[in-house]
């Protein structure tokens, strides 16, 4: 079993070996290739960025709703709100 970090930097050396390979014209690459071989490394940059953003934006939205969190939460408030009002500090409600 491999980490996510190893995993990651042997997909990286192995694709960085092909890309130099291929855009030092080592290994042969058809002609239609050739000209989207320098680009290729921002269309990878651009295409995890587009995952990203979009994976995010999935976990934003099914992100789900924790009522018992909510009515904790409001407790804690209450309870922090009476212990300045004992103390004599004033709060904008």
């Amino acid at each position: 079993m491999t980490t996510k970090l190893v995993r990651f930097l042997i997909y990286s050396f192995a694709f960085l070996s092909a890309w130099l390979l291929a855009l030092n014209e080592i290994i042969p690459v058809p002609e239609a290739f050739a000209e989207f071989i320098p680009a290729l490394p921002l269309w990878v940059i651009v295409s995890f960025g587009a995952y990203s953003l979009a994976s995010i934006g999935w976990s934003l939205i099914t992100f789900g709703d924790c009522p018992e969190a909510h009515a904790e939460l409001l407790k804690e408030i209450a309870q922090a709100r009476d212990e300045l009002r004992r103390a004599k500090i004033t709060i904008d409600d």
